[in-house]
């Protein structure tokens, strides 16, 4: 009997360990879609991960600037990864089609848009929970923002009232900084 704990005991401490040495690209998510991707297709880039709500009143605002940001910097070097969320405010109630749809046409967003998730409490999305863990800092509102390295490491977090643009020069040097390491691998 003590045996058979101290066996569950240790397999329960190594699936933890197993699970804080994994890496944001390490997941895998649904697409708006209905398709399930790895998001290790992303290594390699620098990622903007945020969720989203279309009827925030941050929506336009953010969805301008990550469209910019991608259309700047992408999609060789830089992804923003967009992942619509309904927990906050009710502010995302349309079904994964409708958003896709939306942040397409009123914004021509050319960058990915996730199924629709929870980024907190019990039934959060384990990309998430790996974020939220990994930066300290947990999503209370729309458009959090986390930025993630080559590697799939956690760089920096920010709420809803750090615009997308305040965080362009941070994004600049580390895609810049890929784009070297590329060229001096050459």
């Amino acid at each position: 009997m003590l045996m058979r704990a101290l066996v569950a005991v240790l397999a329960l401490v190594c699936a933890r360990v197993h699970a804080k040495q994994k890496d944001f690209y390490s997941f895998k998510a649904v697409n708006s879609r209905g398709k399930l991707v790895s998001l290790e297709k992303y290594r390699g880039k620098v990622s903007l991960v945020v969720n989203v709500a279309s009827e925030c009143g941050y929506t336009e605002e953010h969805y301008v600037e990550l469209q910019r940001l991608q259309r700047d910097f992408g999609p060789a070097h830089f992804s923003i990864l967009a992942f619509p969320c309904n927990q906050f405010g009710q502010q995302e109630p349309g079904s994964d089609r409708d958003i896709d749809t939306f942040v397409r046409t009123a914004f021509g967003a050319s960058f990915p848009i996730f199924s629709k998730i929870a980024v907190v409490g019990p039934g959060a999305n384990n990309a998430f929970r790996y974020l939220t863990e990994s930066s300290g800092k947990e999503p209370d509102w729309n458009f959090w923002k986390f930025l993630v390295d080559v590697e799939g490491k956690v760089v920096g977090a920010w709420g809803p009232q750090t615009s997308v643009q305040e965080l362009r020069p941070k994004i600049q040097e580390m895609v810049r900084d890929v784009i070297l390491k590329k060229k001096d691998e050459l």
